[in-house]
């Protein structure tokens, strides 16, 4: 406190204004601070920390990868703000105004694809606070036809990276009639180019701690449809975009080119045989993949220098199926107190 003389020369005691807390800072990606991290997505769960999956970050002109900068500027949410004030986190009864979640995703007979979507569907419930049913077009039950008969009027967005049958035909032929909403699929913008970015990094790490791949090879499932490729390609694009971020400037980018499994070329292994050919020796694969299944099986035995997990339950994947749902939603200013801009 400070002392002044007063009126009658009496010694007064004014008292220090309390000091005024800053605003918290946002997290990173992973809920770390910037100087903490390792690599992009890295770490979610590393050194006691649980990741702060509200936190959101505007990564346009941001650093990737090992280099160590500022921390990426945040935007801020009405939701982020309530979770640093203790507020309740998940939206109010009745603030999302759109029907049923329903996510459409192809189906596997492998039990890890089914743990995959359940992860994923309860990280979009732990954001959102919406609950979302899964259905399937193939081998698996529910059914999507039985899902969406359960739930008419329901908004069905489609776990697909590209837009090929399923998107066109399959899907729609199952809607009609439901008076159900299907939405745009997962392709088309930087949220899974940055969920396959996290998902090389990891591999890169397994593989080796010292080591980064010096060729990538993204591989999609591969559709015979026209345009049915076109998510694969932009994907390699943007990954490329990426990587060059991350390492800087350097000798040569390092390429990425986009590969297939089935009904499209070149094949994986010919995109790996090529790359090899002009002198690539760490050539890693990024799986353009969402679950585990008999593509993920056939890339686990390629020979490439290190594979990626599949994508559905990378939190970034969550967060698209949200925006997309949002999208759809009646009344979407409702969507933006949740809705985590990445």
């Amino acid at each position: 406190m400070c002392v002044r003389a007063g009126a009658g020369g009496w010694l007064r005691r004014i008292p220090r204004l309390p000091r005024i807390p800053l605003a918290p800072r946002g997290p990173a990606l992973d809920g770390r601070p910037a100087s903490r991290r390792a690599g992009p997505e890295k770490g979610l769960s590393g050194r006691g920390r649980r990741p702060v999956p509200d936190g959101t970050c505007d990564l346009r002109g941001e650093p990737f990868g090992r280099l160590r900068a500022a921390p990426a500027r945040v935007a801020w949410t009405a939701r982020t703000s309530a979770a640093a004030t203790g507020a309740p986190a998940r939206p109010a009864p009745g603030q999302w105004e759109a029907g049923m979640l329903v996510i459409a995703v192809h189906g596997s007979a492998v039990p890890a694809a089914a743990a995959t979507f359940r992860r994923l569907t309860g990280a979009i419930e732990a954001l959102s606070g919406v609950r979302a049913v899964v259905g399937h077009l193939d081998v698996q039950s529910p059914s999507l036809a039985e899902v969406v008969r359960a739930h008419p009027g329901a908004v069905v967005v489609p776990l697909l990276l590209g837009d090929g049958y399923h998107r066109r035909v399959d899907i729609p032929a199952v809607l009609a009639g439901t008076g159900c909403t299907l939405t745009e699929g997962l392709g088309g913008g930087d949220g899974i180019a940055l969920a396959l970015h996290g998902r090389l990094y990891d591999a890169e790490r397994r593989r080796s701690p010292y080591a980064r791949a010096d060729a990538v090879v993204v591989a999609g499932a591969g559709s015979s449809r026209p345009g049915g490729n076109t998510g694969t390609q932009d994907c390699a694009a943007r990954l490329a975009a990426l990587l060059a971020r991350d390492r800087g400037p350097g000798p040569a980018p390092v390429p990425v080119v986009p590969a297939y499994l089935t009904s499209a070329g070149p094949t994986v292994p010919e995109a790996l045989a090529r790359l090899r050919a002009a002198g690539y020796r760490r050539v890693a694969v990024a799986a353009h993949l969402l679950a585990p299944g008999r593509f993920t099986r056939a890339l686990a035995g390629c020979g490439a220098w290190t594979v990626s997990e599949p994508l559905a339950d990378h939190p970034r994947v969550a967060r698209l199926v949200l925006e997309r749902y949002g999208a759809s939603a009646r009344g979407t200013g409702s969507l933006r107190t949740a809705r985590l801009a990445c």
